[in-house]
């Protein structure tokens, strides 16, 4: 493959794993596309799947995906912990090899109007590819959720960028944007106070005062009896992992409680050496920069 992109959607389903399988089936066996992984939670009912590809099969791959996610995904009846305002909820488009983030912008405006005509499922476009200010964020987007979407895209501030005007009776609506690499950062803390968790992610989220690289919210998870606070960092070089970590540790060490593990999903090398290099301070032997070609599964790469 030439062009290298990779699209990371998210779903409104978990629970249902014959649903989540026919879904994935979309990208299996496709030429030119790669479905490199997939992770979902049962407390969020929600899944996302890592594809790579060439921009037109990601493209194609994706479009049919929301298909399935239209017809198999009744909003109506779903409950979870994370915000969600449609069967496809968000369908981000990241550059990877030898593309611009302007193409992925093209591939994400083709995917919102392939799916617009042929499912009239309302779409907004975010971040690199909004339309307006007040549609930059996806907090902003889906604020309201499923439930708020008759009410809210009755006025004209949110019409949508493709598709009708009003929801679609059982898929709600779906955001789609390009941007660049977003780590998925989930903080799992040793306690079953759901307020703890909410307290922290609003001191550690931009839109209430905290980071501006950062969007969080609190999550119980009773299957691990423990709490959650789940992220997006959207520039991890500008806001690192390791600073959000620390400054989770600290606010939850007030409360008298420390951190079970973090999770992640996919993630390019770069994160995991900063990481590192942040907690180790690592440098080669020579006193240079300890970078990826200082390991030695690169060179099989």
């Amino acid at each position: 493959m030439d062009k290298i992109l990779v699209c990371a959607p998210n779903f409104s389903e978990y629970i249902h794993q014959d649903v989540v399988e026919k879904i994935l089936d979309c990208f299996r066996g496709k030429e030119n596309v790669v479905l490199a992984s997939w992770q979902g939670d049962a407390n969020h009912n929600r899944f996302s799947p890592s594809v790579l590809g060439e921009p037109d099969a990601v493209r194609d791959a994706m479009v049919e995906a929301m298909g399935v996610a239209m017809e198999l995904i009744d909003m109506n009846k779903h409950k979870g912990q994370h915000p969600r305002m449609g069967a496809t909820d968000v369908v981000p488009v990241t550059p990877i090899k030898n593309i611009t983030l302007e193409e992925c912008a093209d591939t994400a405006r083709q995917i919102a109007q392939m799916a617009a005509e042929r499912y009239h499922i309302p779409i907004y476009m975010y971040e690199a590819t909004a339309t307006a200010p007040h549609r930059v964020k996806l907090s902003d987007v889906r604020k309201g959720e499923y439930e708020g979407l008759p009410e809210k895209m009755k006025d004209p501030l949110w019409k949508p960028d493709y598709g009708p005007d009003t929801p679609h009776p059982t898929a709600g609506a779906t955001a789609v944007c390009a941007r660049g690499i977003m780590v998925p950062l989930n903080v799992n803390l040793n306690t079953t106070d759901l307020s703890v968790a909410k307290a922290i992610a609003k001191r550690i989220r931009f839109s209430s005062g905290g980071y501006r690289n950062v969007m969080a919210i609190g999550v119980d998870m009773p299957n691990r009896n423990m709490v959650q606070v789940s992220m997006d960092l959207l520039d991890y070089k500008k806001t690192s992992v390791v600073t959000v970590l620390e400054s989770i540790r600290a606010m939850a060490a007030t409360y008298g409680v420390s951190v079970h593990s973090v999770q992640t999903g996919v993630v390019p090398m770069e994160v995991i050496l900063s990481i590192a290099q942040d907690y180790l301070h690592l440098e080669y032997l020579d006193d240079t920069p300890f970078t990826a070609e200082k390991i030695f599964e690169t060179y099989l790469i």
